[in-house]
């Protein structure tokens, strides 16, 4: 199966994010001989965590994103968003650690965005079904910082594509993770937008740890808002160029990084049973980018279907609101017409269990060739037919 996400949530960030100076630090001269070994180190811990889980392990940081108006010369405003990000154990049954993920305002609230309005949750492994290393890129340079009440020994790694028109990128990671672990030791990150007109930025900053205790048990939740892993969606692809046919997009996490694949939904197959060809993302990135992609993408639902039609999506039973968007277009005498269903309100109960992604892309979309006197032709196009749970004993 092939990989390549419908949201390119991480490439986004990346290409557009700010760093902006956090916490107090001493650095080094330059990096050591150790600053690999430290990296090394640093990834076997976290990984042997995961085995130590507990109920109650959380840690929260502090992050702000800003992005300016459009590069392309129009009229918009600066946007800013700002509020906290915490990250909790809910339940532990080996193999599986279960992880909460929520955006709030500074005072706990749930933030008004649409995107980040609900919690997210997703089921990590404690153990690997094959050896996973993501590099950390950029210049390493060790450095002892202070966050969250503590002192951590670090490495910071700084990425500057500034030059070629591409972003400044920095992240510290402790060199012994610790209650870390589901960030794989993440103490710091940001980005500085550069280039093609760009403006912007993004400050990720640990700000406090929690460690659970042993003693506490909690049954596994009901995966209703599945950040993805955990869970799969069906869609029916029918374009040109193409066999029509079903592709199945599952998720998985394995010790802190995302897997995510898909292709032909396979008849004998068990659902989401094979993510050896799948390439790791760490869930932090893709966390992180989440505030983004709120900035880049706007207001829910977007402003082309606020001004269609209400309806509703069904999909095996279940029924969710839905905003219809029409337009047509017309080239070289050729009239089309297009239609893109959209959640009206993409956390409605009709949609439980389906993963992030499918609910802020169109449900359904189609198109059609007008012909004069006749019923229109349809020329294809792709709907959502099914999803859920494809881990064992989740709901």
């Amino acid at each position: 199966m092939s990989m390549r996400p419908s949201l390119p949530i991480a490439a986004l960030l990346g290409a557009a994010l700010s760093f902006l100076p956090g916490c107090e630090s001493t650095k080094s001269s330059g990096p050591s001989p150790s600053d690999t070994r430290s990296q090394d180190t640093s990834a076997v811990q976290s990984a042997e965590a995961w085995a130590r889980a507990r109920v109650g392990d959380r840690i929260t940081y502090d992050f702000s994103a800003t992005q300016g108006p459009s590069p392309r010369g129009g009229s918009g405003t600066a946007r800013s968003l700002q509020g906290r990000l915490s990250l909790e154990v809910v339940a532990v049954q080996q193999p599986w650690v279960w992880v909460r993920a929520a955006f709030t305002d500074e005072a706990g609230r749930p933030l008004s965005q649409a995107r980040l309005a609900q919690d997210l949750l997703f089921p990590v492994r404690a153990d690997t079904t094959r050896p996973l290393d993501v590099p950390h890129g950029g210049k390493a340079t060790a450095e002892v910082t202070s966050s969250a009440g503590r002192n951590w020994e670090a490495l910071r790694y700084v990425s500057d594509q500034r030059p070629v028109d591409g972003p400044l990128r920095t992240r510290v990671y402790a060199n012994a993770p610790g209650p870390l672990y589901l960030t794989r030791g993440l103490i710091e990150a940001g980005m500085e937008a550069s280039g093609f007109g760009a403006q912007g930025g993004f400050q990720l900053k640990l700000r406090e740890v929690r460690e659970g205790s042993a003693e506490a048990s909690a049954p596994a939740p009901a995966l209703e808002r599945p950040l993805g892993p955990g869970a799969y969606y069906d869609r029916f692809v029918d374009v040109a160029g193409t066999t029509p046919g079903v592709q199945r997009v599952c998720f998985s996490a394995e010790r802190g990084y995302l897997l995510r694949t898909e292709g032909p939904v396979e008849a004998n197959a068990a659902p989401c049973s094979d993510f050896s060809q799948a390439e790791p993302e760490p869930l932090e990135e893709l966390l992180m980018g989440l505030p983004w992609e709120v900035l880049s993408a706007g207001e829910w639902p977007p402003a082309a279907a606020l001004s269609g039609t209400r309806g509703t999506f069904s999909a095996e039973g279940r029924n969710a609101p839905a905003l219809i968007e029409q337009s047509s277009e017309n080239v070289e005498g050729t009239q089309r017409a297009f239609s893109q269903t959209w959640a009206a309100d993409p956390w409605a109960p009709g949609l439980a269990g389906l993963p992030y992604e499918a609910r802020f892309q169109p449900l359904a979309s189609s198109t059609e060739r007008v012909v004069t006197g006749g019923k229109n032709e349809p020329e294809g196009g792709t709907r959502i037919v099914r999803w859920g749970s494809w881990l064992a004993g989740a709901k």
